[in-house]
C-alpha cells in the first residue's frame, strides 16, 4: 500500500511512495506526530539521480523487517533536496560540522522541534569498512533516546546554538578589486593541475564557475596563463569519460584525476553552466572543440532533458539496467567492450573505433568494460565515416534500457539552461536553440510566477509545487531571462527579471548588504539558510550579485549596482582564500571591474546590417556587458523596449553602436570591424 509520498509531485519521492517505510514528507504535520508519539525524526534526505540513495533504498527502506524498526520508534521524513534546499542547507552544515564531510544521502535523527543530534550519509545493511549498519545506528540511536533523554536534549541544543552563531557578516567586507582577483588567479594556478587540466585531485569535478572566472579574468587583463588553464582544462575534460562522445553532454563528475570514469548522472545545471563555458571559449578563441561540444551540450539538453511543456528536467540517472542481468547498475547504457562494437560495427569498423576511443580489452571501467575517450593517440578518421559510425553506435546505445529520468523542473536550473541556449543560438546561428529558450522562459513565467512575480521553486508535468523559490532561484531565472533579452531585443524579459530582482532586494537583502537563501518570510528553520559558496552551481548569493549588476547596467538604477556591491564583499573576503568556491563571484567582480560595458545597438529590424551588429555586440568578450536592440528610442520613451536605446539615433541612417562604461561612452559606430575592437572576440 502506497504511503503520504504517493501524493508529491518530486520524481524523488514518488520513488519511495510504495516503501515499507511509514515516510511523511517534511511538513508541520510529521513534527507534531513525533510530539504526540513521543519519538524522534528521522530524517533522510537525497535526490532522483543520486546512486547511493538508490542503494540505501534498496537495501534498508525496501526491507520489511527495517522498515518495520523505522515505523515503531521514528517519524520518518523523506527529503528532495533539489525541492527543498534550504532544509537540505541547514542540515547538511551541521553533518558537516559534526562529522567533517557530508554528501547525499544524508541522514538526520532530530526531535520533534526540529533540533539534531545525530546525524551521517550512507549506512550498509551490515558493518563494513568501519561503518555501522543502518539498523545498528537506528538502535544505537533508540536507546540514547530512551536511556539517556537529557543527554540528547542537551546535544541538540548545543548544536542548535552553535549554528546560529554561524550569521555571516561580509557586507562590510568592501567591494572587490584588481589586487583580490589577482589572489584569487595566484590561487588557483597553485591548485592547478597541469598535467591533467582542472583542479585538486580525485574525485575531479568540472570546474564551470572557476573557468568562467579564467576566460573574464583574460579578457579584462589579457592573462595568458588565466586563458590556457580554461582552455586545457576545456580540452582535457571533452576529451575524457566525462564527456559523452556519442551523445553529447558532461556527467556529474571524474572519481579519477584524469577524467576517465565518471559518476554518470547527467545533471541540468551542469550542462547548462558548460555549455555556456565552451561557448563563451569558442566567442574568446574561435576553438573549433569548444564550438563542437557547446552545440553538442546544447542538443543533449534539447534532445534528451526537454519536457512537453517546454521546460527542461532536472537530471538522468546513473544507473540503468544491465540487459545481460536485468541488475541496475551505474555505466551500463555508456560503457563498450570490444566485442560490442565489433558486434554493431563489424570487424574492421569496430576496431578502428575501439583505437579511436580508447577502448581496450582491458576496459577502463567494469567487467572490462571502457568509457569512450578522445585519446590524443587516436587514429585518424575521415570525418563522414567517423559520422557514419557515431551514428550506428547512438541507434545501438538506444537499444539499451535508457537511464531515468528526473522530470521535475527547477526553477534556477532552467534559468541556467535559458542563457546558455540563447547564447548558443546567439553565436552560433541557431534560431531553433533560442527559440527552445523562449519556451522555457515562457514556462517559468506561465507556471512558476504567481501574481506578484514571486517563483515556485519546482512544477513537474506543468502541475507547479508547492515549495517556494529561493536566493538562486531568483538570481539564475533573473539571469536567464536578462541573456534572453539581450539575444532576442524582447524587452519583455528585462522587464521580468527586474521584478525578481526587486524581490532580491525586498525579500532577501539584509540591513548590511549580505543575502539570504530564503525570504524573510519563509518558513523558519533552526537556522535561516545563508551559504555564499559556489558549489556545483552558483549559490543564490553570487547569482543574485550578479542578476543586479547586470539589471543595474541596463536600466542606470543606482540602488540595484549599490545591492550588487555590497553583495560583493563577499568575493573581497573569500576570493583571495577560497577561489574554487567562489568561482561565479569572481566572475561576477570581473564584469564589475570592467563596468560592466553597456551596448546599444539601434537601427530598423528589415536592415540585415542590424542583425551583424547586433551579433558582434553578442560575440564581445567584455565580461558582463549587456546589450539592448531594438528601434531608436525618443526622449519620451517611444519606439524602443529598453532603457539604453533612450536618444539614441542612427548615424548617416544606419544601423549604430554605442559602448559606455562607467559613464563615458565611445565613439558610436556604424562598422562590426570597429565595435568589436572595442568589446573584444572574435569578429563574425
Amino acid at each position: 500500500m502506497p504511503n503520504r509520498l504517493a501524493n508529491e509531485t518530486s520524481p524523488y519521492l514518488l520513488q519511495h511512495a510504495d516503501n515499507p517505510v511509514d515516510w511523511w514528507p517534511w511538513s508541520p504535520e510529521a513534527f507534531a506526530e513525533a510530539r504526540e508519539r513521543g519519538v524522534p525524526v528521522h530524517l533522510s534526505v537525497g535526490y532522483s539521480s543520486c546512486h547511493w540513495c538508490h542503494v540505501l533504498a534498496s537495501e534498508s527502506f525496501e526491507d520489511e523487517l527495517t522498515a518495520a524498526y523505522m515505523n515503531e520508534h521514528f517519524v520518518n521524513i523523506k527529503v528532495d533536496r533539489e525541492e527543498r534546499p534550504d532544509v537540505d542547507a541547514v542540515y547538511m552544515e551541521a553533518v558537516q560540522a559534526a562529522t567533517g564531510q557530508g554528501g547525499w544521502p544524508m541522514t538526520v535523527f532530530m526531535t520533534a522541534d526540529a533540533e539534531p543530534f545525530y546525524f551521517g550519509t550512507y549506512f550498509p545493511p551490515e558493518p563494513r569498512q568501519g561503518m555501522p549498519s543502518f539498523m545498528q545506528v537506528l538502535e544505537g540511536v533508540r536507546t540514547a533516546w530512551v536511556g539517556r533523554p537529557e543527554e540528547v536534549a542537551e546535544v541538540a541544543q548545543r548544536i542548535v546554538r552553535d549554528l546560529s552563531g554561524r550569521e555571516l557578516d561580509y557586507g562590510k567586507a568592501g567591494t572587490p578589486g584588481p589586487e583580490e582577483l589577482a589572489e584569487a588567479l595566484l590561487g588557483l594556478t597553485r591548485e592547478y593541475d597541469a598535467v591533467r587540466g582542472g583542479f585538486g585531485g580525485a574525485p575531479k569535478f568540472p570546474p564551470s564557475m572557476v573557468l568562467e572566472f579564467l576566460l573574464r579574468h583574460h579578457a579584462r587583463t589579457g592573462s595568458e596563463g588565466a586563458l590556457q588553464m580554461a582552455a586545457d582544462t576545456c580540452e582535457a575534460m571533452a576529451r575524457g569519460g566525462i564527456y559523452d562522445q556519442l551523445g553529447g553532454g558532461f556527467a556529474r563528475y571524474s572519481v579519477d584525476r584524469e577524467w576517465v570514469v565518471p559518476h554518470f548522472e547527467k545533471m541540468l545545471y551542469d550542462n547548462a553552466l558548460l555549455c555556456r563555458v565552451y561557448a563563451h571559449l569558442w566567442r574568446a578563441t574561435g576553438s573549433d572543440l569548444a564550438r563542437r561540444v557547446a552545440l553538442e551540450t546544447a542538443d543533449f539538453m534539447v534532445r534528451e532533458l526537454r519536457t512537453d511543456q517546454g521546460g527542461f528536467a532536472s537530471a538522468l540517472d546513473a544507473d540503468s539496467e544491465d540487459p545481460l542481468t536485468g541488475e541496475h547498475v551505474e555505466g551500463a547504457y555508456y560503457a563498450w567492450t570490444p566485442a560490442q562494437l565489433r558486434e554493431v560495427l563489424g570487424e574492421d569498423d569496430g576496431d578502428l573505433v575501439a583505437g579511436y576511443f580508447g577502448v581496450t580489452e582491458e576496459g577502463t571501467f567494469e567487467h572490462g568494460a571502457s568509457v569512450l575517450q578522445l585519446p590524443q593517440d587516436r587514429p585518424a578518421v575521415e570525418a563522414g565515416r567517423l559520422a557514419g559510425i557515431k551514428e550506428r553506435l547512438l541507434a545501438a546505445r538506444g537499444r539499451r534500457p535508457a537511464p531515468g529520468r528526473d522530470d521535475k523542473i527547477v526553477a534556477a536550473w532552467n534559468g541556467l539552461a535559458i542563457a546558455a541556449l540563447a547564447e548558443c543560438g546567439a553565436y552560433f546561428e541557431r534560431p531553433d536553440l533560442v527559440e527552445r529558450a523562449t519556451e522555457a522562459a515562457d514556462l517559468l513565467v506561465r507556471v512558476h510566477m504567481d501574481g506578484r512575480a514571486r517563483l515556485s521553486r519546482t512544477s513537474k508535468d506543468g502541475q507547479v509545487g508547492t515549495n517556494d523559490g529561493v536566493l538562486e532561484d531568483y538570481g539564475d531565472v533573473a539571469e536567464g531571462f536578462l541573456a534572453l533579452a539581450s539575444v532576442t531585443g524582447e524587452g519583455v524579459w528585462l522587464e521580468f527579471a527586474g521584478f525578481l530582482v526587486d524581490l532580491v532586494l525586498d525579500r532577501f537583502t539584509a540591513e548590511d548588504g549580505s543575502l539570504y537563501d530564503t525570504a524573510h518570510d519563509a518558513e523558519k528553520l533552526i537556522r535561516r539558510p545563508q551559504d555564499p559558496t559556489d558549489t556545483a552551481a552558483p549559490s543564490g548569493w553570487t547569482a543574485a550579485a550578479g542578476a543586479l549588476l547586470s539589471y543595474a547596467a541596463h536600466t542606470g538604477s543606482e540602488a540595484h549596482r549599490t545591492a550588487a556591491e555590497r553583495a560583493l564583499g563577499v568575493v573581497h573576503a573569500l576570493g583571495p582564500r577560497v577561489p574554487r568556491y567562489i568561482g561565479h563571484g569572481l566572475s561576477v567582480a570581473e564584469a564589475l571591474l570592467d563596468g560592466p560595458r553597456e551596448v546599444a545597438v539601434v537601427g530598423h529590424p528589415e536592415d540585415p546590417a542590424l542583425a551583424l551588429l547586433h551579433r558582434t555586440a553578442l560575440l564581445g568578450t567584455a565580461p558582463g556587458a549587456v546589450v539592448a536592440v531594438g528601434l531608436p528610442r525618443t526622449a519620451d520613451g517611444a519606439g524602443g523596449e529598453f532603457p539604453l536605446l533612450a536618444e539614441r539615433t542612427l548615424v548617416h541612417d544606419l544601423p549604430t553602436a554605442y559602448v559606455c562604461r562607467h559613464f563615458v561612452c565611445a565613439r558610436p559606430t556604424t562598422e562590426p570591424v570597429e565595435l568589436a575592437e572595442q568589446l573584444g572576440g572574435i569578429r563574425p
